[in-house]
């Protein structure tokens, strides 16, 4: 279990975390979700003590990082998949970090297949694409076998195939009853993964809870509707109090009735429908909801659309 309390992070006059609170238990995927500089990384670092927090504490099963006597038994992190001596091969590094905590070669043999690094565990790391340095650093985060694991963005780089071996472990290690805390700005990845998240905007907690729940938390209740006679829907919805928008030739968004009453309405009078889509309920619809004013760095583009 990771809990912080109040954890603070300033960098002179820069807030970098903001008083945040939260408990990322056992037994679930926590996605960690925010902005390009919202905290995420900075909140991690402090967890495993390679940053110090300004104020506030953070625990991992009720000590501090620098605190558990075997670390990465307890906790296994990847925040820099590229933090290698280049000069290394994937074995090389694996066993020198073997090697500060008694760890068996076996187990390095172990994390190699596991990861898929059979072919290229003898080349030096500096050779190595993306997607395989990140491979190497969620094979140091496994290799002491933790009931915590902390990974910043671990399928950046990745293929398909790979992404999916990502999702596939954590899970299987979060039903084992380990900690999982992950973080990842591709949004249906997160959807398929995370059972719980986290939501962090300009150093502070904006949402934390199931992913489902957050989700309808901010479904708003436009539907679109499509219909070769949408003239008369119009008139049939509106005298239901609906407000109606016209988006196109036969298209429809219709705020203040349910999908369902729609169908029903258009059923009763006969109107056909060739579409009834209730907007908004996905994770990337609730995370660009909950985090549209907390962006730091937005393009001009997006400017230009938030003023508008």
């Amino acid at each position: 279990m990771i809990e912080a309390h109040e954890l603070t992070k300033r960098y002179g006059d820069t807030t970098a975390v903001d008083g945040v609170t939260f408990t990322v238990s056992p037994g679930s995927v926590t996605g960690f979700l925010g902005p390009n500089g919202a905290g995420k990384s900075t909140t991690m670092r402090m967890i495993v003590g390679l940053d110090h927090p300004t104020s506030g504490s953070v625990t991992v099963d009720g000590r501090p990082y620098a605190q558990h006597r075997s670390p990465l038994g307890e906790v296994g992190a990847l925040l820099d998949g590229r933090a290698v001596h280049p000069g290394r091969s994937a074995y090389q590094h694996l066993r020198a970090l073997a090697a500060t905590h008694g760890i068996p070669r076996r187990r390095v043999e172990e994390v190699i297949e596991l990861t898929g690094l059979q072919s290229v565990s003898r080349r030096r790391v500096g050779g190595f694409s993306l997607g395989m340095g990140q491979r190497l650093g969620i094979a140091a985060a496994v290799l002491g076998d933790p009931r915590t694991l902390i990974l910043d963005e671990p399928v950046n780089g990745l293929d398909p195939e790979g992404v999916k071996w990502v999702r596939t472990m954590v899970r299987h290690l979060a039903r084992e009853g380990r900690t999982v805390f992950i973080s990842s700005h591709l949004m249906s990845e997160m959807a398929q993964t995370a059972d719980e998240l986290l939501v962090i905007g300009r150093g502070r907690i904006i949402a934390a809870g199931p992913v489902e729940e957050i989700v309808r938390s901010t479904q708003d209740d436009r539907v679109r509707v499509l219909s070769p006679r949408a003239g008369e829907l119009v008139d049939l919805l509106t005298a239901g109090r609906a407000e109606v928008v016209p988006v196109g030739p036969g298209a429809l968004e219709v705020c203040g009735m349910t999908s369902a009453e729609i169908g029903e309405a258009a059923a009763a009078s006969g109107v056909p429908l060739h579409e009834l889509t209730p907007l908004g309920g996905s994770l990337e619809d609730a995370y660009l909801s909950l985090t549209h004013s907390e962006v730091e760095y937005r393009s001009e583009q997006s400017l230009q659309e938030s003023r508008s």
